[in-house]
């Protein structure tokens, strides 16, 4: 029996459309691995901060939103990289099934440990970042290697766990055909990847660059034109049935 801990929270979204099917209580937790260039929440890299925040008050919020969910929504966590603390949130987990919450996972798949799967077993359905599929303009992207994200995406597809494949289209860094169609062979014959969704580069957490006094790297980068995500979608369409620009 695992002992309970507090979770690290580093702040919360009512009913969230964009994070998995339905209406949605998003938790974005504390702490991540990577340090993606184009971070809109750079604030919850660091592992220090956030509000320790205890499993009987996050059970709480989601019970009290439970009507607004229907039979689709429920709760998801995102981040940061919710499986930085995979150990704390299995209890968590455990409580919102009995209370009969669907549970999302958003991640970028790269942390793995006997905690990080107990937490894939309990959870209703992962959206799966892969950022790049090439491993050294994921490095160049995030500061760390790909090869983790791609064996749990393998994982899920052997222990028949539904997942969403999410991509980040960056101009110049993850829009190239061959990166998208070397993704899509790799991953075509998936059964577990219930759609793919694209999304958009965008500027929107720049500023928090400035208040924390860091540079944003991508400076420059143009959020992308109508036709980089038509180019896009019509590339992954060739490997998935159900593709969605957010």
């Amino acid at each position: 029996m695992l002992l309970e801990q507090n979770i690290k929270v580093h702040s919360y979204e009512s009913m969230g459309t964009f994070d998995g099917p339905g209406l949605r209580l998003v938790v974005f937790l504390q702490g991540c691995n990577f340090s993606c260039l184009y971070c809109a929440n750079p604030d919850t890299i660091t592992c220090d901060g956030g509000i320790a925040t205890s499993i009987d008050e996050i059970v709480r919020m989601a019970v009290s939103q439970k009507p607004f969910f229907g039979k689709r929504g429920g709760i998801t966590f995102s981040g940061g990289e919710p499986t930085v603390q995979a150990k704390a949130l299995i209890p968590l987990f455990e409580r919102l099934h009995k209370e009969g919450i669907h549970i999302c996972l958003d991640t970028n798949g790269s942390v793995w440990n006997e905690y990080v799967e107990r937490l894939l077993q309990l959870t209703d359905l992962v959206l799966l970042d892969i950022k790049q599929v090439n491993d050294e303009k994921h490095q160049r992207l995030t500061g760390k290697s790909n090869a983790q994200t791609l064996r749990t995406a393998a994982w899920l597809e052997q222990h028949n766990r539904p997942f969403w494949l999410r991509y980040v289209l960056v101009p110049g860094y993850s829009n190239a055909e061959a990166d998208i169609k070397a993704l899509g062979e790799k991953l075509r014959g998936y059964k577990q990847i219930e759609k793919v969704e694209i999304l958009p580069y965008h500027t929107l957490g720049a500023h928090k660059y400035e208040s924390l006094g860091k540079p944003y790297l991508l400076e420059g980068v143009k959020e992308n034109t109508p036709e980089q995500l038509d180019v896009a979608a019509a590339l992954f369409k060739q490997y998935f049935k159900r593709v969605q620009v957010n």
